[in-house]
């Protein structure tokens, strides 16, 4: 079902038709044989690549789209109604790209930033490692200063695109800024020592490669640091709050998705000689299902208006993750259950869609995290400037 959407320009709503036209040209005839095979779809993102949906939230003058995020967030939940893998790698690219967009220097923009933007490379993301998910300070990789440059060692894990991206941003620890200082490196594939280790075998979203990035002692150049040295911790953190959204954009097209599934099945089933949407248990469920989707995607429209009006949303991020993917696990839960015996088997996508949505409540933060993480700002803003 096409979502109603309150846009801001033409220019957006055209940018929507092209996107669900080319999602549905693209993205939904592969999708269900790609997670199948666990097949990742590089092609298709170099497809995306093309007409610029690679880069849409970043400025024209390094070849982005220019486009405000709540319009960028749109776009990814569109892709994710026809393929989530597809989406979250389109968050995940975004969220590689903002270290050079934010704190790099004029030349590494210059440099770097029009090929990765304008849909050419594929970035990846390694801020976390098997010991430090939710405690990303608690890293152990690092990066000792060897003459001008870096000599790396260490893993990262849980890099989503590892051993296919072009380009990753990487964090590791570099003890000369002090103990617990982390700094930013843009690292690319041909640093020898630099390779993925075999992907994980995950429960859902198979066609998004996710696999830890080893480190072998790899020479890095002093160019390739991306900020000031043992600022990396501040950069990865402020990039956070931008993938929150990210990934709860990619949970509404997953939940949207997933209603539409029931509901198009509860039209046509019958049971008792009716229509099992014309049973109030039913209809009932499909309304709850309706509702949560609707408020999660107003949720994450707020936080993503504040940020491109330039206030802060680091609270309403962490609250749209967190309603988002809690939403997404509901829903798509829900959707099996409308579906019944049918939907406990891979004929219909309903239960897909169901192990999809629970890593949702997991990365960009655990939803325990963002509870904690809203927690610390409510007792901020309500003690008083001078407590």
């Amino acid at each position: 079902m096409a979502v109603d959407r309150e846009l801001p320009t033409q220019e957006a709503h055209d940018l929507i038709a092209l996107t669900r036209d080319l999602a549905d040209a693209e993205l939904a005839p592969r999708a269900a044989e790609y997670e199948r095979e666990e097949r990742f779809p590089r092609e298709v993102f170099a497809k995306l690549g093309e007409v610029g949906l690679l880069g849409l939230p970043f400025g024209e003058d390094v070849g982005g789209g220019g486009q405000p995020y709540a319009v960028y967030l749109q776009v990814v939940e569109e892709l994710a109604m026809r393929w989530a893998s597809v989406a979250l790698g389109i968050s995940v690219h975004t969220l590689a790209c903002g270290p050079v967009d934010r704190f790099g220097t004029t030349e590494q923009r210059e440099q770097w930033l029009p090929e990765m933007v304008g849909g050419r490379l594929l970035g990846a993301y390694c801020l976390s490692e098997s010991h430090a998910g939710s405690d990303p300070a608690a890293m152990r990789s690092r990066a000792v200063r060897d003459g001008a440059g870096w000599v790396a060692s260490g893993e990262k894990a849980w890099v989503t695109h590892g051993g296919h991206a072009d380009f990753y941003s990487t964090f590791l620890r570099t003890p000369d800024d002090g103990d617990r200082a982390i700094s930013c490196f843009h690292l690319t594939p041909d640093l020898a020592g630099f390779g993925a280790a075999p992907p994980e075998q995950k429960m859902g979203l198979t066609g998004s490669t996710t696999a830890a990035m080893r480190l072998d002692d790899v020479a890095v150049p002093a160019g390739r640091m991306v900020g000031e040295p043992g600022r990396g911790l501040a950069i990865a953190l402020s990039a956070l709050d931008s993938g929150r959204l990210g990934v709860s954009a990619v949970a509404v097209g997953l939940a949207q998705s997933a209603l539409d599934v029931a509901v198009a099945y509860a039209l046509e089933r019958e049971a008792f000689g009716r229509r099992i949407v014309d049973h109030q248990g039913v209809a009932f469920l499909l309304a709850d299902m309706a509702a949560a989707v609707e408020s999660a995607r107003a949720t994450y429209l707020v936080a993503a208006r504040r940020k491109d009006a330039g206030l802060p949303y680091s609270r309403q991020a962490s609250i749209a993750k967190l309603v988002s993917t809690d939403a997404a696990m509901k829903v798509t839960t829900d959707a099996v259950q409308v579906l019944g015996g049918a939907g406990y088997t891979r004929d219909h996508p309903a239960e897909r869609y169901m192990r999809e949505a629970k890593v949702m409540q997991i990365f960009e933060g655990t939803n325990q995290i963002q509870r904690m993480v809203i927690g610390k700002h409510l007792a901020k803003e309500a003690t008083p400037a001078n407590g």
